[in-house]
């Protein structure tokens, strides 16, 4: 079988499970193929189910179907297929650790084991009737994966009898404890404007709130993970949670107060830490005039220079 009949019935089947136009194209076509390993040499009756990543998948279809996607249409296959994917249950993610960082670059995928045991009738007698039984139990098969995928995320109380959830993930952690053990301790009282989220960036978004605050978010602008407002001294705090990429230093200073400029209350900059020890790593590169808390040892905060302890500056 050629390459070009391999890549037309994988369309075929994108259509027939329902998939929307969008993903109605070549490269939902090659991720399929890909995720079934299934090489232009192979019968459908032979697809595997390997655990690919994004990455891995555009160097098989490269490999296999010489397909050259570059490096920076990673996102796309991510987003506007593999996403679509798993949220169809025709892909499971990370189901060798489903509580995996959802930007963890471990993340990988794999054919639905229902999906597959269809797949691998494709062409043949049965397929008809072994797509209408699957399909009428595909909606089942869909809210039992989501189910599954939300046990792992991390609720988070915003007031009582009120929470959101975020993706799995250290990242995630940290940012529970700044809303839950830094806010209680340092902004009694404090109203939780914006958390970001590793798989949904805008994971918690008071936005009526911060327009109220005087700020209108340019779209370009990158938020901080964390926002709260304190009434009683009318200050809001900005907070950077610190796993893998830097604190606020000078640099992202200076871009958080251009990003709140027109804000009313006075800007106050926090890094936050999980502990000491990933602290140690960027002491040097942490902005005077800024606070930094630490989540093993939420008692304490630490101040870097300024003429006043926890405030803003004009």
């Amino acid at each position: 079988m050629s390459n070009h009949s391999h890549i037309d019935n994988a369309l075929e089947i994108i259509v027939s499970l329902g998939l929307p136009r969008a993903q109605q194209n070549e490269r939902s076509a090659l991720c399929l193929l890909a995720i079934l390993n299934l090489t232009p040499d192979k019968k459908w009756e032979m697809a595997e189910n390997p655990l690919l990543g994004i990455t891995p998948i555009m160097d098989w279809a490269r490999e296999h179907y010489q397909k050259n996607y570059a490096p920076n249409t990673r996102e796309t296959v991510r987003r506007q297929t593999m996403h679509q994917f798993v949220a169809a249950g025709i892909a499971l993610y990370n189901p060798d650790d489903p509580a995996r960082p959802v930007n963890s670059p471990k993340a990988v995928y794999q054919i639905e084991p229902a999906t597959l045991n269809l797949l691998r009738t494709y062409g043949n007698s049965s397929w008809g009737e072994n797509l209408l039984t699957y399909l009428a139990e595909r909606q089942t098969i869909v809210e039992r994966y989501a189910r599954e995928r939300d046990l792992n995320q991390i609720p988070v109380l915003v007031a009582p009898g009120k929470e959101f959830q975020l993706s799995p993930g250290e990242h995630s952690e940290l940012i529970k404890a700044i809303i839950k053990d830094f806010a209680s301790r340092y902004v009694p009282g404090g109203v939780l404007i914006y958390a970001g989220d590793t798989g949904d960036k805008w994971g918690y978004f008071d936005e009526a709130m911060l327009s109220k605050l005087g700020v209108t978010l340019d779209s370009h602008g990158k938020m901080p993970d964390v926002v709260l407002y304190y009434p009683d001294k009318d200050w809001l705090l900005l907070v950077e949670a610190v796993t893998s990429h830097g604190p606020v230093d000078g640099k992202r200073h200076e871009e958080l107060a251009r990003l709140f400029a027109k804000a009313s209350p006075g800007l106050v900059y926090v890094t936050a830490f999980p502990n000491r020890a990933s602290m140690a790593k960027y002491l040097s590169e942490i902005a005077w005039e800024s606070e930094v808390w630490v989540a093993d040892a939420p008692s304490h905060l630490i101040h870097f220079n300024g003429m006043r302890f926890l405030g803003p500056y004009d």
